[in-house]
């Protein structure tokens, strides 16, 4: 079982910049997915990156290449994802999801919205 909890969703304008945190409960020593998508409204969920537990491989969509970057903290034990020239389409919830043993996982969603 994984638990993950989101966090650092807010208001920012556009331009601006955003970190968003998932922090996963696991103790698991074996290497696994941890990946953020985002859902607008009347839209469906789609990927936005992509990384490893180990902090390696990394993979970003097309929409988000050279403004976000995944990141992994050993510290917090979290995958961070940086966003920054955002943009009023980058408005959405973002999910955190964890693919471990063929087990799909998710967060509650943290709320971004860019105005502007």
């Amino acid at each position: 079982q994984v638990r993950l909890a989101e966090s650092g969703g807010g208001l920012v304008q556009t331009g601006g910049s955003l970190t968003l945190s998932c922090e996963a409960s696991t103790h698991d020593r074996n290497d696994f997915t941890v990946a953020w998508f985002r859902q607008a409204p009347g839209k469906e969920r789609e990927f936005v990156v992509g990384i490893m537990w180990s902090g390696r491989d990394r993979l970003y969509a097309d929409s988000v290449k050279g403004r976000f970057t995944v990141s992994r903290d050993y510290n917090k034990n979290t995958v961070d994802l940086q966003m920054n020239s955002l943009k009023p389409e980058d408005t959405a919830v973002y999910y955190c999801n964890v693919v471990r043993l063929l087990q799909s996982y998710w967060g509650q969603g943290t709320q971004v919205t860019v105005s502007s």
